[in-house]
């Protein structure tokens, strides 16, 4: 996707000029796969730009949502948003971190989604916002699942978008949190390159699971399968 000062969807604009981690693929793709249906109050850890929050408001006309952003600058952004969206009466901003939040809120959530950062280890970008914005060590996964776990409703759930690599992580960690996958979704860019992502969904009551796959594009760049083009037909201007 180009990194322009602004990225323009159906139904609103994400301006992005000031957040370090820009509109992405992983975002659209959590936003536009996670389920709305019949969650009340929904919780959005990480939010960056807003954008995953927005998606769901747009998605479920009666949610409450809330989202949490630890950078002040992606804050800041994101509740700019937020305002100029139809949907700013519905989504409240927080500044703050998810242990933060988690330790003060006395909400419960029936759905809580999460794009968070996901490296690990390796050299850390020069830009320290970025650096923040992409690497675990302020949000770990086991710190992010067993948090949420403790946040959701009665027949909650969470869903989040990972590097493929970490789904047998997700799947450790889901007994100890009293757990079960629920959905699975594995995603490849196109025909000749593997697996690169997993969006996956956990509920906290015992469900049969539910895998499918998902391609992005034909060998050909910009050549969208229809599969990808349906799931994301409400958001984007091209489809």
């Amino acid at each position: 996707m180009p990194r322009n000062s602004y990225f323009q969807f159906k139904q609103f604009r994400i301006v992005q000029e000031r957040s370090a981690m820009k509109v992405g693929m992983d975002g659209v793709l959590l936003g536009a796969w996670a389920n709305t249906s019949g969650a009340d109050r929904i919780l959005d850890i990480g939010t960056g730009t807003g954008l995953i929050a927005l998606m769901l408001a747009q998605k479920n006309a009666l949610a409450e949502i809330e989202a949490i952003e630890i950078d002040r600058d992606a804050f800041e952004e994101a509740a700019f948003n937020v305002q100029q969206s139809e949907w700013s009466s519905r989504i409240k901003m927080f500044c703050q971190s998810f242990q933060e939040f988690a330790a003060e809120t006395e909400n419960k959530y029936d759905l809580i989604v999460s794009n968070p950062p996901f490296f690990s280890n390796g050299v850390k970008a020069p830009d320290g916002t970025r650096a923040q914005a992409r690497h675990a060590d302020a949000l770990p996964l086991d710190v992010l699942i067993s948090g949420a776990a403790k946040l959701l409703n009665e027949n909650g759930r969470i869903a989040l978008v990972l590097p493929v690599e970490q789904l047998s992580e997700v799947e450790n960690l889901a007994k100890p949190n009293s757990l079960f996958l629920s959905r699975l979704c594995k995603v490849k860019p196109n025909p000749v390159k593997p697996d690169f992502r997993v969006l996956v969904e956990m509920t906290n009551r015992p469900a049969s699971l539910q895998e499918e796959k998902l391609m992005i594009e034909f060998e050909r760049h910009h050549d969208y399968t229809p599969e990808y083009r349906e799931l994301t037909k409400e958001f984007y201007l091209k489809f």
